[in-house]
């Protein structure tokens, strides 16, 4: 399992150098190998461990360097990430409120027990009624949240039409940030000789507002008892 596990983050820190193996291997096919990464990362909650934000990067920056077309580059992700969040919304919207009710049992078992009271369910329903558009969005920028808020969204049955429009409007802030940095800056010589660290910060950054509201509700829990 250590091996596994190593290997896993060997892939993630060196995603460049990978990634360019790839695409001396198998040239053009690798547009449908990283339009599958990005659709199943944002379309499968089962897959939520997937490089997002760090293969966008990654793929911008060498964009520059290899037989990749940056605009084509760019739209293939940008529709993966559309698609698969609207393919994780229908998911949730036909067998999501199915798991929280208990009727597939296998799945239920899977879960953890606080995801599948039905209380859950309500709450998010509320959650989504207040923020819907502004979690989707925002969502996009958070690892793993990522994966999870579009599923909840059709758990919650949030309106499809307010959904797409902030699936696109997430999904382009998302896409352009990452992949166009990657291609006006990954290819310094700065960042090509550290891009492991790069990958860090980035993540570092993405799960920074995760962070930030675990402290603040164990503040405020503690300030209330």
């Amino acid at each position: 399992m250590s091996e596994i596990f190593k290997t896993v983050i060997d892939i993630f820190l060196h995603l460049d150098k990978n990634l360019a193996v790839v695409i001396g291997q198998y040239g053009t096919a690798t547009y449908g190998f990283l339009f599958l990464i990005i659709f199943m990362e944002t379309g499968l909650v089962i897959t939520p461990f997937l490089p997002g934000d760090s293969l966008l990067f990654a793929s911008g920056a060498l964009a520059v360097t290899t037989s990749l077309n940056i605009w084509v580059l760019y739209f293939l992700l940008l529709t993966a990430a559309i698609i698969g969040d609207t393919v994780n919304y229908w998911i949730g919207h036909f067998i999501g409120p199915k798991i929280f009710e208990g009727e597939h049992k296998f799945i239920s078992k899977a879960w953890p027990a606080s995801l599948v009271k039905k209380e859950y369910l309500i709450r998010t329903q509320k959650f989504y009624d207040k923020y819907g558009g502004q979690a989707i969005t925002i969502g996009r920028f958070v690892p793993i949240i990522r994966t999870f808020v579009p599923f909840i969204a059709g758990v919650a049955k949030m309106s499809y039409k307010h959904f797409f429009i902030y699936n696109i409007l997430g999904g382009i802030l998302w896409v352009s940030l990452f992949t166009w940095t990657g291609y006006f800056f990954g290819n310094l010589p700065f960042i090509k000789s550290n891009f492991h660290y790069v990958v860090v910060v980035i993540i570092l950054l993405s799960v920074a507002p995760i962070v930030y509201e675990f402290i603040k509700s164990r503040k405020k829990n503690l300030d209330a008892s």
